[in-house]
């Protein structure tokens, strides 16, 4: 262990808004709004507000996959929420969701709107609100139930543990990094473990499970997120490798992985999506800008 000077709490902790890292600019420790501002709404029932960040694609995949098993009731209006900027503390984020993360979905099928927030909440209710990807069968939906909620309690450990001690806070310390890279390795073999005796998460079906982990460890697995994969060694995880890549080439998930994303090659991008046709017909507000010669 290399020689560190020691941290001793003060007795009450005081918010330093330089001591943050990368996102400091966007984290408080306080609740609600910081501005006024309603949402837009578009014109289908489903109005999502998301980035591209693997929270959001799980709920973008999810509705393309819908949408591509002929569910017509899960056309949708995605809307570009800047959390960089600041968008998520809008007044009208704040009520679609009062934790002021994406992605936040708001259902105006009914006589009133219905908002749902936290990503795997959104995927199990479109799941039963559409009778899709999610098993009737009790032991089977135990099981993709599980493995939904072994995704949410345990990406904070690779994201908020692994990948910001790693890649963005603004000292590199040898004990938090090995600390959450030993157990985002564990995670990875959890996972790996799992896929050598089951095709997909939840068994031999596609599911939620699969929609929730994949855009996190897939990407791990693949080395696009905190430019960790040799690090890592994420290659020698091969039924994860194997399940990664099956996913990825679905044509849905491949739609799903576009919507409000805003980083990477602009072909990959599409800001907004209020159509399918959107995918094909892009215009210059729904995408990113050449780059600059």
């Amino acid at each position: 262990m290399t020689d560190q000077s020691e941290y001793v709490p003060p007795k009450i902790w005081t918010w330093d808004k330089e001591s943050g890292g990368r996102f400091a600019n966007i984290n408080r420790p306080v609740a609600g709004p910081t501005h006024d501002k309603d949402l837009p709404i578009g014109l289908h029932p489903l109005q999502l507000y998301s980035l591209g960040t693997p929270n959001g694609v799980k709920v973008t995949v999810m509705l393309e996959e819908l949408l591509a098993a002929g569910h017509g009731g899960a056309e949708y209006d995605a809307w570009l929420i800047n959390i960089g900027e600041g968008d998520q503390f809008s007044s009208g984020f704040v009520g679609a969701n009062p934790n002021s993360k994406i992605p936040a979905l708001v259902d105006r099928s009914g006589a009133e709107p219905i908002r749902v927030f936290e990503s795997g909440a959104i995927l199990i209710y479109l799941a039963e609100k559409f009778g899709a990807f999610l098993p009737t069968d009790s032991a089977k939906r135990a099981e993709t139930l599980s493995w939904l909620m072994w995704q949410m309690g345990s990406t904070p450990f690779l994201g908020g543990g692994f990948g910001h001690f790693y890649a963005y806070a603004p000292t590199k310390q040898e004990y938090p990094i090995n600390r959450y890279a030993m157990e985002v390795k564990r995670q990875m073999d959890v996972l790996d473990r799992r896929l050598a005796e089951s095709e997909y998460l939840g068994g031999a079906d596609y599911s939620i499970a699969d929609m929730a982990v994949w855009p996190w460890y897939g990407a791990l697995a693949k080395g696009l997120v905190y430019d960790a994969g040799e690090f890592l060694q994420v290659q020698d995880y091969k039924h994860v490798q194997r399940w990664t890549d099956q996913i990825a080439a679905r044509p849905a998930v491949k739609r799903g992985r576009m919507v409000n994303r805003v980083t990477g090659d602009p072909a990959s991008q599409l800001h907004e999506r209020h159509d399918a046709s959107d995918f094909d017909l892009r215009t210059q507000d729904k995408i990113a800008p050449e780059p600059a010669e």
